[in-house]
């Protein structure tokens, strides 16, 4: 494999994207390698004002004074997502729900994370209380099991793809498992994850629109009979993320609500999207990351052989997962509506603006972080916004950076060696930030 994996923007192209950037026409080489954008956004233009009116922020602090503000910054998209889902063909039969709107439309305006208190608040919690820390220092030993099984068939076969043979397969089997979706339903399980997060890009085609919708259909008739199933047979909501949704808070506890059906389905599926991607994504990054830099992989090596306990590797995987994040993060960017007239950082905001949060350029803003554009897996004190922030940060964060030091550690022991074997193919995403193959030889 000859040609580099992120190939090299000039800074003159990285300039000339930035003034006439526009996330509906976004060229291929920004695709590949977006952050000398971002840099010179954070220079010269760090609330760039967007062609649709939207405002695109690329600074740390600015990106941090709107996740503190939730009471002014809404996460609530119905106003954003209207005119992009709710079109026909796709809110009227066979497409339409329940509910008379499109599939898209009602998912992405029903699930956590694109919602404000109280529907937030309620969810949020239900899923925190299956995801305890001991509940998930509970996974660890079936995490590694499943790790080892697939490293066992990756040498069995003295290679694979780093993305199809190992990192898309470990959070669909560990988010089936707080389900508890029976293994023999998996399979399709990352191709609407695919497809419904994929239609969250800023431009899509008729094809992945359909697509997009379709999916959202396929996986709630799934789940209606899965729920379905588990109100008759009850799992131990202490684990059984899927029961503790059916059953809902606990009289008095908080006085919290069951959630209705539509709320319920589509937090399943929210579940799903959310802790597949952004986990496929740091896995496989992270992995062909360190072809991209040899010597932070031979420096992690030696610190890793060098540990003299558990304790001290799991210490220094964690800081090396949280630099994967920050350097190559799994989720670029978030958006927020101010519900009213605001300033960030003394720049005036009118009320019903649009705001498009850049985490992959504040993840890289040298104001924070010394030689920001270095891969550097011993760094301390990473304040990276891979995870959100604030009341909206991922609920997941703590399985996921555990899948992350699992998985990449596990990996580069027993193939200490590995080789990408073709240029990788990314996955064509401003939103979301991976690989979709990724070739590769053990030796």
């Amino acid at each position: 494999m000859n040609a580099p994996i992120t190939p090299p923007l000039s800074a003159e192209r990285a300039q000339g994207i930035a003034q006439t950037l526009d996330l509906r026409a976004l060229p291929r080489d920004f695709l590949d390698n977006p952050y000398p954008v971002y840099a010179a956004l954070r220079e010269s233009a760090p609330f760039k004002r967007m062609p649709d009116g939207s405002y695109f922020l690329t600074r740390h602090a600015d990106l941090v004074a709107v996740y503190r503000d939730a009471k002014v910054f809404s996460s609530d998209k119905q106003v954003e997502f209207g005119p992009k889902y709710n079109r026909a063909p796709f809110n009227q039969p066979p497409f339409a729900t329940a509910n008379g709107v499109s599939p898209l439309f009602e998912h992405h305006t029903s699930s956590l994370v694109f919602n404000d208190p109280p529907l937030h608040t309620r969810v949020r919690r239900l899923i925190m209380g299956a995801l305890t820390r001991r509940a998930i220092e509970a996974m660890e030993p079936g995490l590694v099991q499943l790790v080892d099984s697939l490293l066992d068939n990756m040498e069995a076969q003295g290679g694979g793809d780093l993305i199809e043979d190992f990192a898309s397969a470990i959070p669909v089997e560990i988010i089936g498992n707080l389900l508890d979706v029976p293994h023999a339903e998996r399979a399709p399980l990352r191709g609407w994850s695919l497809a419904i997060l994929g239609a969250l890009e800023p431009s899509l085609t008729p094809e992945q629109e359909a697509l997009g919708h379709r999916s959202v259909n396929e996986f709630l008739a799934y789940l209606r009979e899965l729920v379905a199933k588990r109100r008759q047979h009850p799992g131990d909501p202490e684990h059984d993320v899927l029961t503790r949704l059916i059953q809902g808070e606990k009289d008095g506890e908080s006085g919290g609500d069951a959630l209705s059906e539509v709320e319920l389905l589509h937090n399943c599926v929210f579940l799903l999207n959310a802790g597949h991607e952004t986990t496929t994504n740091l896995i496989g990054n992270a992995l062909i990351s360190l072809q991209e830099w040899p010597e932070q992989r031979e420096q992690l090596k030696a610190d890793l052989q060098a540990a003299a306990s558990a304790e001290e590797r799991e210490q220094i995987m964690g800081l090396a997962v949280d630099e994967f994040l920050r350097f190559e993060s799994s989720n670029q960017l978030g958006n927020r509506r101010a519900l009213q007239a605001t300033q960030v950082n003394g720049v005036d905001l009118p009320v019903g603006a649009l705001v498009t949060l850049c985490i992959g350029a504040a993840n890289r803003d040298p104001a924070v972080y010394d030689n920001p554009e270095q891969l550097n897996l011993r760094r301390t004190g990473n304040k990276h916004l891979a995870f959100g922030f604030g009341v909206h940060q991922c609920a997941g964060l703590s399985l996921a950076r555990l899948e992350g030091r699992i998985a990449i550690g596990r990996f580069l022991q027993r193939f200490p060696n590995y080789q990408l074997t073709q240029a990788p193919q990314r996955g064509g995403r401003a939103r979301f930030r991976g690989f979709l193959h990724a070739p590769f030889s053990i030796r």
